[in-house]
């Protein structure tokens, strides 16, 4: 989530952009004076394990699940990609881009850099380029997604910037995979399932998410948001067994919604106590007069609506959401551009509206959020809106001064000879400190990269 330029808490520096790590056990925040690292494995408490304030207007700041890996961008140089080992407090490399950067994304074998007409794809274990896909279509917010699995990093961006196409690459073998015609109207989310083989999309109208199986990009589910009005959907994120989704918005309200196949009677012959050969008649009546009807009406009678849903304290502002498992439990996190991260429990069996269970800040003292938290109670509420929607391309490759790389036709600098690609055959242990950083340390013969702490 990047929020542009970022909102004042009390107090607080300004919150620019936040985002999870991979398995969402950790929060990362961006702010005007540097940045921020969470931990999010407890309910009740928050631990800020680490805070930069060597690189202000940070809005973009990635963390490598829970290893001490970091990238950082900033706005005063929106060109360059620096990253660090933040528990040594020291610069691993930076990279230099022709363009502004717009997007990070990581995984434990692929570091992807999007830019607006171009995508960067680098081997994250020496931060060698290896490939560079130009002439991508317009993508000025940046939106592209990375599954975690290290054993299958597929990458989605868009494949239009006039309809809601997808491209699924593979950044492994660093070949194209399929194209998806998942909407009529440009992509505004994407995201990947844990085991990357389930893709999540939404276009900009926001009324219906889909999810498609990868690699062969078939159909699997189709939600309703909503009907009666168009948002800007900021955050879509599987569940980690990829039973939920949820979703999140400029409205008041984030759904959830639960991947599950059946019939489109199932619910409603259970609650009425239909015989099987009774519910086979109604449900072949169903397929013929949906056959009669628009098109438009028919598909709306087939989408699924949220399993639950979480009303926040107010609409119009930017955040980011995830579904995590703490203390054995299922929760949804939603941190907000107001310096905010809240913590709710879900009913994975009946769903229904989620219980808020705790509320932390991300920024500011305790004195005075106390003192703003008093003033708002004081206030009379805001009314709350409906709850019926419930039911330009590079001429040259990056430019690092700390590491050899590729060039725009594959050959490398100085001799040295770098394989197309490669990845290692398991999973890279990131949490043990002895086996950290995953990233060979970076030395041009003038030792830069070794000495800058983040």
């Amino acid at each position: 989530m990047e929020t542009g330029e970022g909102a004042d808490g009390p107090g607080g520096p300004g919150l620019c952009c936040a985002s999870f790590n991979q398995d969402s056990t950790s929060l990362a925040v961006g702010t005007k004076t540097g940045y921020r690292l969470f931990s999010v494995t407890s309910v009740d408490k928050l631990d800020c394990i680490h805070e930069s304030t060597e690189t202000p207007d940070v809005y973009i700041v990635e963390r490598l699940f829970s290893s001490s890996l970091v990238v950082v961008v900033s706005q005063s140089m929106p060109r360059r990609m620096n990253v660090y080992h933040f528990k040594k407090g020291t610069e691993i490399c930076n990279y230099s881009y022709s363009n502004n950067i717009l997007a990070v994304r990581l995984n434990r074998q692929r570091l992807v850099v999007c830019l607006e007409e171009s995508i960067y794809i680098h081997n994250i274990k020496d931060m060698k380029l290896l490939k560079t896909l130009l002439n991508t279509p317009s993508n000025p917010s940046g939106l592209c997604a990375l599954s975690i699995n290290h054993s299958n990093s597929f990458l989605a961006y868009p494949g239009s910037d006039t309809i809601g196409e997808i491209i699924v690459y593979d950044a492994n073998n660093l070949s194209t995979m399929t194209m998806i015609p998942a909407h009529d109207s440009p992509l505004a989310a994407i995201t990947f399932s844990a085991s990357g083989t389930k893709l999540a999309s939404a276009s900009e109208r926001g009324t219906v998410i889909r999810v498609f199986s990868i690699p062969e990009g078939l159909r699997l589910f189709e939600f309703r948001r909503g009907m009666k009005r168009y948002v800007n959907i900021s955050s879509l994120s599987f569940s980690p067994d990829a039973q939920f989704l949820c979703a999140s918005s400029n409205t008041e309200t984030v759904h959830i919604f639960k991947l599950e196949q059946h019939t489109q009677f199932t619910s409603f012959n259970k609650q009425l106590n239909f015989s099987p050969s009774w519910s086979a008649y109604v449900g072949k009546m169903f397929t013929a007069a949906s056959s009669y009807l628009p098109a438009q009406v028919s598909g709306m009678m087939s989408q699924d609506r949220a399993f639950a849903t979480v009303r926040l304290q107010m609409a119009g502002q930017k955040n980011v959401c995830a579904l995590a498992t703490i203390q054995k439990l299922p929760r949804l996190l939603v941190a907000s551009s107001d310096g905010q991260l809240f913590i709710y429990n879900i009913d994975p069996q009946d769903g229904g509206e989620c219980t808020l269970v705790q509320k932390h800040r991300l920024f500011g003292s305790d004195k005075e959020w106390e003192e703003t938290e008093k003033s708002e109670l004081m206030e009379p509420p805001q009314a709350c809106q409906s709850y019926a929607a419930t039911v330009a391309i590079p001429t040259c490759g990056p430019v690092t001064a700390t590491l050899t790389g590729y060039s725009e036709d594959g050959g490398a600098k100085k001799g040295e000879v770098i394989p197309e690609h490669e990845f290692a055959a398991g999973p890279v242990c990131l949490d043990d400190e002895t086996e950290f950083p995953p990233i060979n340390w970076c030395r041009d013969g003038s030792g830069r990269g070794k000495g800058r702490r983040p």
